[in-house]
Parts: structure tokens; sequence; C-alpha cells
């Protein structure tokens, strides 16, 4: 999935800079911004056990999945419903599950009817988020995973993975060129092929691991931790309006929706780490609060809040220091408008050892 801020690039830097700093080889790994996935499924890959946060639903929905799943899935609830699946072996169930779902006749739900191509040609305002074909999928998918859990035929577990793979596989044949702001004026070719259902699959291992829907200022402080890692966003851009349609499929909500993109309300949702004028006390107010012994802060020399902010609210813990990097930068697309004079950008870890 592609996501602003992403830092695949630089998670050799990121674990490197933390293990220079943390002397404990067993720790808990906190990320409480996390986003989809990319760091902490890093960490859990290394064997620790990860507490993860997001503010968005659709986050919170792959989180789960990708986080709390570390067992495999049985799916027994759907033995008398998919032929085979009881004399399947468990690794290969999900497998049987996904093709089940992915089979099923397409049916012109909410999302055909608000952003699909040819329903909302006739309207005031085309919205061609996706092809008719996929967005009918997505709808019958959607409500058959729905169903299962209502009729208690899967368990949480299963339900997570199942709808965290039906975001990530919708995702890829969106009609967008990166984010849910806007769509393409045409269908591009990734958006005219037929979905794939294919798996979300997580990582085994025998650690628990716990995942947050909070406001990151309200989880901590009822929350204590080992090694809190940071990466809020950095700019006025909200994610709620980035991949509100995402939002929408995830909690399948039917809402009131407005505005020329047909955007959900998302003002619930607005994150305060995204307000020049209220990110520095937001962000003080959550060091002031965190209950940890090693607190990392990935910002880079462009975000809202300056260096000199930074290292004056997380001075006022302990001793402060600060690892760096240039990087590359994310572009959403290639639009004029969004051209950058710079091709690389500086990435701070800043970091506090609390007393």
């Amino acid at each position: 999935m592609n996501y602003i801020g992403s830092k695949k690039s630089l998670l050799e830097f990121i674990e490197k800079s933390i293990a220079k700093v943390v002397s404990e080889k067993d720790y808990k790994f906190s990320d409480l911004f996390a986003g989809t996935w990319i760091v902490w499924r890093y960490f859990k890959e290394k064997w620790h056990s990860v507490i993860a946060n997001d503010l968005q639903y659709y986050s919170f929905v792959i989180n789960k999945n990708y986080i709390e799943n570390h067992k495999p899935l049985e799916f027994k609830g759907l033995f008398d419903i998919i032929e085979k699946l009881k004399d399947t072996e468990i690794l290969k169930r999900k497998d049987l599950v996904l093709n089940f779902l992915d089979s099923l006749k397409g049916k012109k739900g909410f999302i055909y009817k608000n952003y699909s191509v040819w329903w909302t040609k006739w309207q005031e305002h085309e919205r061609m988020y996706f092809s008719d074909e996929n967005a009918m999928k997505c709808d019958a998918i959607r409500t058959q995973i729905e169903d299962w859990k209502k009729s208690e035929s899967i368990n949480e577990n299963e339900y997570y993975f199942l709808l965290a793979s039906l975001l990530e596989n919708i995702d890829k044949v969106a009609n967008t060129a990166s984010v849910y702001w806007a769509f393409l004026k045409k269908l591009k070719k990734s958006a005219q092929v037929l979905m794939n259902l294919k798996p979300a699959d997580f990582f085994l291992n025998d650690h628990e691991h716990t995942v947050y829907n909070s406001d990151i200022n309200e989880l901590i402080k009822n929350t204590s931790h080992d090694v809190v890692y940071l990466d809020p966003p950095y700019n006025e851009r909200q994610y709620s309006a980035n991949y509100h349609v995402l939002e929408t499929i995830a909690k399948y909500d039917n809402p009131e929706i407005r505005w020329k993109t047909w955007m959900r309300d998302y003002s619930m949702q607005k994150s305060l780490y995204c307000r020049k004028t209220e990110v520095k006390n937001s962000f003080r107010e959550l060091i002031q609060n965190i209950d940890a012994k090693y607190v990392f802060l990935s910002y880079n020399c462009e975000g809202l809040m300056s260096f000199d902010d930074i290292k004056e609210v997380m001075s006022e813990r302990w001793e402060y220091w600060v690892f760096t990097k240039e990087y590359r930068r994310f572009k959403a697309d290639k639009t004029e408008a969004r051209n950058h004079k710079k091709d690389s950008v500086t990435e701070y870890l800043h970091y506090v050892v609390i007393k």
C-alpha cells in the first residue's frame, strides 16, 4: 500500500540507531503513530512484542491483522459453508476462504453507488475511484465478511485478516495517483485490472501484541511502555482526508458523504499534529505524559515543528540526542504542481532516555 511518510527506506537506519541507545535486547516496541505497518512489522519480525496505535480505523484494521495475529487461523466456523475447508491443513485454509470470497457475484452496494464509474456518471460529479467491476466486487466481499462476523461464523482474528486483505487489494486497483484526496479523470491500467483477493499474510511468533485505535495524547495517559517510537504527521495534510475511501470500506457504515470528492465527515479524526498552531503544545503534552524509558521521534527537516522546538520539548524530560540521515522524498504523483526542488530531505531520529 502506498502511504504518505512511509519509513520503508529508513528501517535499517531506525533499527541501528535504536540499537545504539537501547541496551536491553528483549523489550516491547511501541509504535504509537503506526500508519499501516512498516516500522512495527519490522520490529515484530525481529521477535519483539509490539504495541501499536493509530487514530484511523482502516489503519487499526490492518494493524490488528499484522500485529495481533501471530498464530494460524483455523476458520472452524466456516466448515459448513466452504467445501473441503475442514479437510484442509490449517495454514492453507485462509486461501480457500479468500478464493470463496473472490468468486462472489458482484453487488451494487455503497462503494459501487458512490465511487464507481458508471453509477456516478449521471450524477452532478463523477467519482472514478474504482471500475464498476471492482466496486461491485468490493461491496460483495465486504458485505459477506460483515455477515460472517454478525453470525459469529468467524472470530475477531479471522475478521481482521479478511478485512485487511480486502483493504490492501482494493487499494491496488484504485484509480488514484496514490492517495484518495482525488481520483484520475480516466481509468489507469492498474485500475482496469479485476481485483484479486490475495492474503494479507502476517508473521507467526509466540509473543502477544496489542493494537489501539485511540487519540495518542489520551492513550499515553493510561499506558506504560519500554521503547516508544513516534512518527507523527509532518505537515497539514490530514490522513483522514487522504484515505477517506479506505476508511469507509473498513467501517462500511454508509456515511453521509459530501463535496466533489464525496468525503465522509472526518472532523472527529483531525490530528492536532497537522496544525501549525497546535502541534508544539500537543507534542509537549505527549512527551510530558509518556511513561517509558526510551522515546524516539522520526521527523524530517520540512515538518511543522522546527528542530529547535523538538529539542526544547524533549530536553524537558532528560538529556537529548539525535541521529540524521538523507533520503529520497515521497511523491504522491508527478504533476507539475507537486514537483519539488529537492529530491531528498533530511530525516531526524530525535531521542531521549528518560530517568
